[in-house]
């Protein structure tokens, strides 16, 4: 993994020089495009002057489409350049993709990654298979995001809920093969399995092979997608020799939120997919955009995009692994002092989610410090994330307390 830190002036340049090369809804007659600037009346656009994220902010530059098909809308290639980078990164040098194996785009909403996928392998199932959608079933631990349930709703797939352990958070295989099973009996046929690379509750890794020895056994036809929403620019870095890359040949697709870790604005997502998989949701009807339109959102800010950029090359490989260093070097701090007191807590060594029993926690500690269980109504486990935000003071005092 590796990709070279950009100066504060060469990013500049950069974003200025992409900028440059859009349309420009403050400088160019451009009367047949639906969007605009940032409403001068109500925001000082001169405030942004020295600022590429809120340069891009006024622009306004609409990233619709999928950049690595290399045939998107003309009035934004030059920041559709800057995403098309971004994607480079993540897929080759974070994820392990060989150059020119994957599509991928940058999206407005943290959860749009899991559920383009399932959108993506549900019509998989539908053309290759010729899958009524009664027959299609969601694969997942019952730890997963609630994003997977939402897409199973909307897509009008069956959830299949996969149980856990209570302290190790493990599917079992006993229960795999029972939940697959019962799907089986009540004619699923095909599946959606999505894998966790730290889920938001538990910091959780799936074991992707449990899966695919599963399915395999019972010689029924899957796709795999890795929700890696929150693991995604933490996990690989701190444990490189993971599986859950491009290296692995049953892992289709990849999402990944960039607001936690690398803290880009709130809700920034992104979808990493292989080649030849998009056309399945391509909507033939947005015929008005240029190289048509694979994504669930449709029209999003190229701002976000540039955010992100933004980020990796300005703390470019190596100082990215020295953040994450720092950020488990501070959990690696709590959990050294929870053992010390017999705290029950679960918490993978390469993640900064610890969640810890609710025997140990009053209420009072959990107000005081704004924990979070994986249960309002029922809570087990009450969660601490180690942040950018939470240091070394804010821990010590959270252990005396």
């Amino acid at each position: 993994m590796y990709w070279t830190a950009f100066t504060e002036e060469e990013i500049q340049e950069k974003v200025k020089d992409a900028l440059s090369q859009n349309v420009s809804y403050l400088r160019s007659k451009i009367m047949g495009v639906p969007g605009s600037y940032l409403d001068s009346s109500v925001f000082n656009l001169e405030a942004a002057a020295d600022s590429p994220f809120l340069e891009s902010m006024v622009e306004n530059p609409n990233h619709i489409g999928c950049h690595t098909f290399g045939d998107s809308e003309g009035f934004f290639k030059g920041t559709h350049q800057i995403e098309k980078e971004l994607i480079s990164m993540c897929a080759e040098e974070i994820f392990k993709a060989e150059p020119n194996s994957y599509d991928g785009y940058v999206a407005p909403i943290d959860y749009e990654g899991n559920i383009q996928a399932m959108w993506v392998y549900r019509n998989f199932f539908q053309k290759e298979y010729k899958a009524k959608t009664e027959e299609i079933g969601v694969l997942f631990s019952q730890d997963s995001n609630v994003s997977v349930v939402k897409g199973a709703d909307i897509l009008e797939i069956q959830p299949i809920i996969l149980n856990v352990e209570t302290f190790t958070r493990a599917i079992q295989r006993q229960t795999f093969i029972d939940q697959l099973l019962k799907a089986l009996s009540q004619g699923i046929k095909y599946f959606i399995c999505i894998v966790n690379m730290g889920n938001l509750k538990f910091g959780k890794v799936d074991d992707i092979e449990l899966f695919v020895e599963v399915l395999q056994e019972f010689q029924v036809p899957f796709k795999i997608h890795v929700d890696a929403s929150f693991g995604g620019f933490i996990y690989p870095i701190a444990n490189p020799d993971n599986p859950l890359n491009f290296t692995h040949p049953h892992i289709s697709s990849i999402s990944v939120d960039a607001y936690r870790i690398l803290q880009a604005p709130f809700g920034t997502g992104i979808i990493l997919i292989r080649k030849n998989l998009l056309h399945y949701v391509v909507t033939e009807e947005a015929s008005y955009v240029s190289g048509k339109d694979y994504t669930l959102s449709g029209s999003r800010s190229g701002a976000n995009a540039i955010a992100v950029w933004m980020l990796l090359k300005a703390y470019g490989s190596e100082g990215l692994k020295q953040k994450i260093n720092h950020i488990l070097y501070r959990t690696d701090l709590l959990c050294q002092e929870l053992d010390k007191k017999n705290i029950t807590y679960f918490r993978n060594p390469f993640l900064n989610i610890v969640a810890i029993h609710d025997k140990h926690i009053t209420r009072r500690i959990e107000q005081l410090y704004g924990l979070t269980p994986n249960d309002k109504e029922n809570p087990q486990w009450w969660r601490v994330v180690v942040m950018e935000h939470v240091r070394e003071h804010l821990i010590d005092e959270f252990i005396e307390y």
